[in-house]
This record gives C-alpha cells, structure tokens and sequence, in this order.
C-alpha cells in the first residue's frame, strides 16, 4: 500500500457502462465484471467510493427534451441511479466485499441516508460505498455529484471510467488522427470544450485540488492497473502538461 499514490478513491461511471452489449438495462455479466475490477482495487488496499450515473435507465436531460417537466425527469433519472447502485451492491457482496449504499434521497427500507461522518467510517472500515441518487437536486449532473463527494471524502484523486482510454483531442471513434493526453490542465479542458465532465464538476475538482484520472473501464482490470501507474489514462490536474 505504501507505494501506491492512493489511499482513498472514488470511481465515477456512467450507467451505459453496466449495460454492456445491451441497448438498455443492466446485464447481468457487465455488472459482475464491473464488480471484480472494483474488488481487485479494494485488494490493493484502497479504500473506494463510486458514483454511478443512470443513462442505461432514464436520463433527466433526455426526458426534459422531449416534453417533460425537467425538475421531474432529473428525479426520474436519481431513481434510475438507485437501481444501478443497488445491483453493484448485490454484484459485491457476492464476491465478498463489504458495500453500503447511501443516498441523497432518503428511502430508508432499501440503504441509509448520505450521511459524510457515517461513509468516512464505512471506507475507513474497508468498505465500498456507493452514492445514490446524484446530489439529490434537480439540474446537478452525476458528474458534479463525483466531484462533491470526492470532495467531502477527502478523496486523492476522481477515476471517471469512460469508453475511451483517456482524453483526446477529438473523437478517437470518429477521428483517427485524434491525440491523447498524457496530461491536461482543468483550464485547459474547460477552454478547449473537451467534454471530460461537465464544467461545475470540473471547477469544483480544480477548487478542491483533486486529480480527475480518465481510463477506459471496459477493459477487464483496467481500474487496478491504472490505479497502479500502469496502462494507458489521462490525468486532469492543476499541474496540466
């Protein structure tokens, strides 16, 4: 543990992630793969929070663009963060790593309420928690959400597992001459529109000094590695290039 840079991390996922090959939903041997990259950095010794979005369920943004009532949708979409949450949770537990779920929105019958004091002793304990429900007000992203609670968790560094192995000049999918970044600064990332996160998790990550790791979280052990050193990422710092 030692010769790790982390002590405490949070894990920031889209909700397209646990659906896999599927065009909605959660597939069932996404969420467990998912789960044994999350155990392997557990082993190192690392203590881990996550926060999940709900793209594969229902998107706030989606819902207000096609008619409905935005602070209505955004709720929607913090149900649909629960859901995911949960079936981590399940996934963990059943690979032996002790979880908890917590909330921005209470609903007592299914995980405890957020509650900073009460998470810190839980990771302190070697336990995995998961933030549900975004920050449990409307018009905040998930990502924002990563970013507050790394925040209140005193976390070293934020680890956004995306589809792409770092951040690039453009589109790596659409454009083949696109660069990667070894390094970037959170300026530089809100001038040239890089679209890493949004623009108030990025300023509050940069207010708080706290580093955004970008890596590829669809390949299987990628998490531990990168959390390692090794592999191919993206760091978002103060420092940039």
């Amino acid at each position: 543990m030692s010769q790790l840079p982390f002590k405490r991390v949070l894990l920031k996922m889209s909700g397209e992630v646990l659906m896999g090959p599927k065009e909605f939903g959660l597939e069932p041997d996404t969420v467990k793969r998912v789960a044994q990259d999350i155990k392997e950095v557990v082993d190192l010794g690392v203590q881990v929070c996550i926060v999940v979005g709900a793209g594969n369920i229902f998107r706030g943004v989606s819902g207000a663009s096609q008619g409905m009532d935005r602070t209505t949708a955004d709720y929607m979409g913090m149900l649909g963060i629960v859901i995911n949450a949960l079936a981590l949770q399940n996934a963990l537990e059943n690979i032996g790593v002790s979880t908890r779920v917590q909330s921005a929105i209470r609903m007592d019958s299914i995980c405890e309420p957020y509650i900073r004091r009460r998470a810190l002793r839980h990771m302190e304990k070697g336990r995995v928690v998961i933030f549900a429900a975004g920050t449990g007000n409307p018009y905040f992203t998930t990502d924002t959400a990563g970013a507050l609670r790394a925040s209140e968790m005193d976390c070293d560094a934020i680890f956004k597992g995306t589809k792409v192995n770092g951040v690039y000049t453009a589109d790596p999918h659409k454009d083949p001459s696109a660069q990667r970044f070894e390094r970037i600064s959170y300026i530089d990332v809100l001038t040239k529109d890089l679209k890493v996160m949004d623009a108030t998790a990025i300023s509050l990550a940069r207010e708080n000094n706290i580093p955004i790791v970008i890596f590829s979280v669809r390949e299987t052990g990628n998490f531990a590695r990168v959390v390692q050193g090794q592999g191919q990422f993206t760091v978002v710092s103060n420092e940039g290039r």
